[in-house]
């Protein structure tokens, strides 16, 4: 990690998992090096698909050869019209490493990297990344989002011992899968705003150091979307450098919690509805670059409302019986695994009218401090609007498949599919969600069509 940022090596020595990372133009040079510092081994399994192999897996094959390095056969993943993240081929996958028993290089963007991070786990062997494009927060994060039986889920697995991020390489991939990465590093505003209400709340205590490694430089690395756009090599590595420091503060704090909020559980909602553009699935980074505006209009709705003014009493009177939660659940999902995921996940977070009334007293009495957080740290839903457009990326809902009609209604569902505390059940205990859908997609609302930007 030599000349690397000093807050990249100070999260590369707090994470569990992940040793080294590279990020810089040229770095595949430095693979041999890394690869002898991290994961030393007789050999190593390139794994890539068709497109990655191209962008980078055949410079690897040559790099590890000029420096005399064993490698098995690559294995080069295929697929109509792109491979596709299932644990099934993961663990096909796992089964050729145990038995070349090489030490798997994943070369590719987030798909190659969840089924090899996964595939990595069940054959028992660490691994090392080479992303190829600045694409997703995945890349140093724990877990892998695979689908299993035709549904999506995260899979508990380490994280790669090593990351080599060539710029050169990722200046090369498609500008939009900046923009989708773009769009996942934008969610960590709203997520570090969860954050404090939920510590301030008493419902998820902070975890100071992960929240820093976020939050301390996240508007300098959104602060360039034009030159991201245009392959600026340092707006590139500000890009990546968030994306993987958010996954290193993941491994660091053992959860997702710095860098997923309320602006994924919109994203979550809506891939596992599959939504689709011209056929195509929507990336996660484009849905929760539209969460994220969906929350950053929320709370400066909220911004606005005389908080002080409120009766923790009578507001908690109104917290739904297990009963009516459930009901109101099931009501909201038609799809059946949908409603079962979410009824365990909203029953995991279902608190007694009293709880609810400590919760609201204690926001009536420290809202000055909380509100001077949210003015001090969130910058304006407009202003992140045209950040978005600036990289490419998706600013509207309808952009991501998503209607006026279901957008509204998807604030009241987003927050039943997580049992994370966020801004969405703060609103929900003030008994301030459909007012603030309402005024959002109202003439002159943030949503509303007099409002909505071209």
């Amino acid at each position: 990690m030599d000349g690397q940022d000093p807050d990249l090596r100070k999260a590369v020595a707090a994470a569990g998992t992940t040793r080294d990372v590279v990020i810089a133009a040229g770095s595949l040079d430095a693979l041999p090096a890394v690869l002898a510092r991290t994961a030393p081994a007789e050999a190593y399994a390139i794994v890539a698909d068709d497109k990655t192999w191209v962008a980078a897996g055949g410079r690897v094959a040559g790099v590890l050869e000029t420096a005399g390095i064993g490698q098995a056969e690559p294995v080069v993943l295929s697929g109509h019209p792109r491979v596709k993240p299932t644990a099934e081929l993961s663990r096909d996958l796992a089964r050729r490493l145990r038995a070349s028993k090489r030490l798997p290089i994943a070369v590719g963007s987030g798909v190659i990297s969840d089924l090899v991070k996964y595939a990595a786990e069940e054959a028992g062997t660490p691994y090392v990344c080479v992303p190829t494009a600045a694409s997703m927060d995945g890349y140093a994060a724990s877990g892998a989002a695979l689908r299993e039986g035709g549904f999506k889920r995260t899979l508990a697995c380490a994280a790669p011992v090593a990351i080599v991020a060539d710029l050169d390489v990722v200046a090369q991939a498609p500008g939009i899968m900046a923009a989708w990465g773009y769009g996942d590093l934008a969610g960590k505003l709203v997520a570090g705003a969860d954050w404090i209400v939920a510590d301030a709340l008493g419902e998820e205590a902070m975890n100071a150091a992960p929240f820093a490694m976020v939050q301390d430089n996240l508007t300098g690395w959104l602060g360039n979307p034009s030159g991201i756009r245009n392959g600026d090599r340092a707006a590139l590595g500000g890009l990546m450098q968030g994306l993987v420091m958010s996954g290193l503060a993941m491994q660091a704090h053992g959860n997702s919690r710095p860098a997923s909020g309320s602006d994924h559980q919109f994203a979550h909602l809506w891939e596992m509805e599959e939504i689709t553009v011209g056929g195509e699935p929507v990336s996660h980074g484009a849905c929760v670059g539209v969460g994220c505006l969906s929350m950053l209009a929320a709370y400066e709705w909220l911004q606005r409302q005389d908080v002080g003014a409120i009766d923790p009493a009578q507001l908690a009177v109104r917290t739904p019986s297990a009963l009516a939660l459930e009901t109101g659940v099931r009501a909201s999902f038609p799809l059946s695994f949908m409603a079962a995921n979410a009824s365990v996940e909203t029953a995991a977070k279902a608190a007694s009218p009293a709880h609810v009334e400590q919760r609201l007293r204690v926001l009536r009495d420290n809202w000055p401090d909380i509100l001077a957080y949210l003015r001090g740290r969130l910058p304006k839903a407009a202003v992140v609007q045209r950040w978005l457009e600036a990289v490419g990326a998706p600013a509207q809902a309808a952009d991501v498949g998503v209607s006026r009609e279901k957008h509204a209604r998807d604030y009241r569902r987003a927050r039943l599919i997580r049992r994370r505390f966020t801004g969405l059940d703060l609103l929900h205990d003030l008994g301030w969600l459909d007012r603030v859908v309402a005024d959002l997609f109202a003439a002159g609302g943030f949503w509303g069509p007099a409002r909505a930007v071209a």
